[in-house]
């Protein structure tokens, strides 16, 4: 991407707001274009928009008066489909991660992460990957592994999908993990595309979660 990175700030906490501000002021690939305090501001405008100025990421808080930022998910993902959508909020709720990732959520982190991990994180979902916070992410691969049928698991995903998958629960990208099992891109990218076909989603946060409720993931070794 040639073009500075389009980012839509919706968070209620004035204060925070300025922080996520500031610190994208001084990073020249990353520009705020919008900010709200509600969802539902928020959604009429990037509604009314037109296609070009729609944002390339939603940082979306969770905790926001009237529509909270779960219920507004599905309506952003509608609005906005092209747009990578990052949950940045206070709760590490199971309940939330799982039903944020369910809805379409393209990464998760917590508000108590740095401001170089959130810019991070969006260059990563830019890049194709799914960041998640590394709280979160271990609360996912613990989860998993204590959820694991060995036989449902071989039946659905060969030995090597359930590797990738494993580490896509680790938030890697794709190039990451062809450099750690030593193996091309395009092999990488190829088992990514059958994972998500074989769990009829179409993304990594979706596959993780989707794995999880079907009791997949490989033992530990």
């Amino acid at each position: 991407m040639n073009r500075p990175i389009s980012l839509m700030l919706v968070e209620d906490n004035p204060e925070y707001r300025a922080v996520i501000r500031l610190a994208l002021k001084r990073d020249g690939g990353i520009e705020l274009v919008d900010e709200f305090g509600t969802a539902e501001i928020a959604l009429r405008t990037v509604q009314d928009a037109p296609l070009v100025n729609r944002p390339d990421i939603l940082l979306l808080d969770l905790r926001l008066p009237g529509m909270s930022g779960l219920d507004a998910l599905p309506y952003f993902k509608k609005v906005v489909p092209d747009a990578k959508i990052i949950i940045l909020t206070q709760s590490d709720q199971e309940a939330d991660v799982l039903r944020a990732i369910s809805l379409g959520a393209d990464g998760y982190l917590l508000k108590a992460s740095t401001v170089t991990a959130i810019k991070e994180g969006i260059r990563t979902v830019i890049e194709g990957g799914a960041p998640l916070d590394p709280g979160v992410a271990k609360f996912l691969l613990k989860s998993l592994q204590s959820r694991l049928p060995k036989v449902a698991s071989e039946k659905l995903l060969s030995v090597r999908e359930l590797e990738i998958l494993s580490l896509l629960g680790e938030g890697m990208l794709k190039k990451e993990i062809a450099e750690r099992l030593g193996i091309s891109y395009p092999t990488v990218d190829s088992h990514v595309r059958h994972i998500y076909e074989k769990l009829k989603v179409r993304n990594a946060p979706s596959a993780i979660t989707t794995a999880h409720r079907l009791g997949i993931f490989p033992p530990d070794d």
